[in-house]
């Protein structure tokens, strides 16, 4: 009777991991989002010189544009680290940490983000929906795929800590920046919110980046909770006393 009943409670503790892990990344509410995120970015014209950094042995030369703040609403990441990003790799690309594709302004207050998909490839955040009505009134204008880089291992750190879902304030400047290391690489930046397609990613080279509202709390704490409970379940399975058949 024992081995049965923790059989199914070993079998609800997967489910509820399960669970717990699609819901873990799931986007707010509307109501959820905090009043900032229905503010536009922030942009201004600067006027310094070019400067060089190095990182992982590559000297990178960076040419500042404008000031760029931002707040908004977390909906698709990519990871430069992932397995499956082989550009970054070829093309020297430590600065470029993470890619977050963010929303806000409008979407933020009609809340039609809620019912459309994002994803992210290595340069681009895609997204799509079956609602008619979803899709004709998100603004397109108001979300935008952040190259987001750093040569700061703190900043670095905090970016790879950052979920979809979670409401974001990141402050910087959009920039060119470029290496002569092995071949010639040069990345640009959009500077306007309303460009589509190749060139209209937001290129930031990072001065602070924080989260300032986490998505998924109580999904992403029952992830560790439920992950724990199955781990001290199974262990239990397998410390039991052998029963011996005659």
């Amino acid at each position: 009777m024992r081995d049965q009943t923790l059989k199914w409670l070993l079998a609800a503790n997967v489910l509820l991991l399960g669970v717990a892990l699609w819901q873990s990344d799931a986007l707010p509410q509307p109501a959820e989002l905090l009043p900032a995120l229905q503010d536009e970015p922030v942009q201004k014209p600067v006027r310094q010189a070019a400067y060089q950094t190095t990182s992982n042995g590559v000297t990178y030369t960076i040419q500042p544009l404008f000031e760029y703040d931002l707040v908004g609403l977390v909906v698709s990441k990519h990871d430069a680290k992932s397995w499956w990003d082989h550009l970054h790799r070829e093309w020297n690309d430590n600065l470029n940490i993470v890619d977050l594709c963010v929303v806000w302004g409008n979407n933020a207050r009609n809340g039609s983000y809620a019912d459309i998909s994002f994803s992210s490839g290595q340069f681009t955040c895609n997204f799509s929906t079956r609602s008619d009505a979803a899709y004709a009134a998100f603004d397109q204008t108001a979300i935008s795929n952040n190259h987001l880089l750093t040569d700061q291992s703190d900043i670095a750190k905090k970016l790879r800590t950052v979920r979809v879902g979670d409401q974001i304030h990141f402050r910087g400047h959009l920039a060119e920046y470029s290496h002569h290391h092995g071949m010639d690489f040069k990345r640009g930046t959009s500077t306007v919110r309303t460009d589509t397609g190749n060139g209209a990613c937001e290129t930031v080279f990072l001065d602070s980046i924080e989260i300032i509202k986490a998505g998924g709390k109580r999904w992403r704490m029952l992830v560790w909770v439920s992950g724990l409970l199955l781990a001290l379940g199974v262990f239990t399975w397998f410390a039991r006393p052998v029963r011996l058949h005659d």
